[in-house]
């Protein structure tokens, strides 16, 4: 399970970073606190971090049901495509948004496959 924990603290690092991002460009921008928009880079690193939060309430639990019922091995590898995928999806909101949706997908899809694997493993477990 360690590479799990290793993914998860990645995924969250990731958020951090993004978040750090975003106070940066509120900086840049002149957006004062606590408005949030303003600045169209602004509000483009704050929408992809608030997307990337949104992501994670899917993720993290989903990574952890999937690595105990499933595969811990498997659930880190998809986890890692998952925050390449987020990293994608940042760089391509911030500088041309219609072209977010590659990094969406490589990030949603492996977030679908644990998503499904953490209701069905368990259910394999029960039965």
């Amino acid at each position: 399970m360690e590479p799990v924990a290793i993914v998860t603290a990645l995924a969250l690092i990731q958020y951090l970073v993004v978040g750090a991002l975003v106070g940066r460009a509120r900086v840049k921008g002149g957006v004062q606190a606590p408005a949030i928009s303003g600045d169209p880079i602004f509000e483009r690193y704050f929408r992809a971090h608030q997307n990337t939060l949104e992501q994670l309430i899917l993720f993290v639990p989903s990574l952890w049901i999937f690595a105990h019922y499933v595969s811990a091995p498997v659930g880190a590898g998809l986890g890692l495509v998952f925050i390449i995928g987020r990293v994608v999806f940042v760089r391509a909101y911030v500088m041309d948004p219609p072209t977010r949706g590659t990094g969406f997908m490589i990030g949603m899809v492996p977030l679908m496959v644990l998503l499904i694997g953490s209701v069905i493993g368990p259910l394999v477990a029960w039965l």
